[in-house]
């Protein structure tokens, strides 16, 4: 079994088709998706089409949820959202709705965005420091409330990690496909940096007695995600598009 594993891409359909092209060179025999799709200010329409091409496991992630899930206020007092539901159109709103919290891939592989029971917490990292540190042994197994699989698939912190855990379990986080950088107000204030553009994801291959894990970087035309970005006045995208950096 040999698959790739993407998450967040948040809209950035430039890096998905690299990040899709380059996944066919590696001949894997399935794609998984592990949410934050659409949510951003580049081309959240686009994004749902190429995916609808491809045959993709996919589920659903925070951010996926609070598009569904806007209220008129929310939409009214943030531009960027109202472009994705102007964008977007009924029909991937419905699509985002459809998606699974989590998915059991097979008995050995589990999917999820964030944790197994919150997709708003982070798995792998704590960030009362104000940035990402590697939580400890005992507080990441305590954070997969008895998820038992042996193989773990997480996103949502946009940072690339392989885990091994004292349990004999393997977690890892992919990186993004579309961001490379964000700065976030929960739990704290707190930045997420890559220090590159390129779009991240990881193949996957089940060996005899584990896994080979192999997480790449894709490089894409960054500068037409940086376009879409400034028609919209996101230019906290464009920096965090172009460098990997939060400053």
């Amino acid at each position: 079994m040999k698959f790739a594993v993407l998450s967040d891409i948040h809209s950035n359909v430039f890096a998905l088709k690299a990040v899709i092209d380059d996944a066919k060179k590696h001949s894997v025999d399935l794609m998984v998706n592990l949410g934050d799709i659409l949510y951003g200010p580049i081309a959240p329409r686009a994004t749902y089409e190429l995916l609808m091409q491809h045959e993709i496991v996919t589920i659903c992630g925070n951010q996926d949820r609070q598009i569904f899930e806007a209220q008129a206020q929310e939409i009214a007092s943030n531009p960027t959202m109202k472009f994705i539901i102007d964008d977007l159109g009924e029909e991937p709103i419905a699509w985002m709705k459809s998606l699974p919290f989590d998915i059991q891939l097979n008995d050995d592989v589990y999917l999820c965005h964030g944790t197994p029971k919150d997709d708003l917490i982070y798995l792998l990292e704590n960030v009362e420091l104000g940035y990402a540190c590697l939580r400890s042994d005992s507080e990441i197994i305590k954070l997969l409330n008895g998820q038992k699989s042996k193989l773990i698939c997480c996103g949502h912190t946009h940072t690339p990690r392989t885990v091994s855990l004292t349990t004999g379990q393997i977690i890892i986080n992919p990186g993004s496909v579309g961001l490379q950088a964000y700065t976030d107000d929960e739990p704290i204030v707190h930045s997420m940096e890559n220090y590159n553009y390129m779009a991240s994801y990881s193949v996957v291959e089940k060996t005899v007695d584990s896994w080979n894990i192999k997480h790449i970087k894709v490089p894409y035309d960054v500068k037409q995600a940086v376009a879409e970005c400034e028609k919209r006045n996101r230019m906290d995208w464009v920096h965090f598009l172009t460098t990997g950096r939060q400053v």
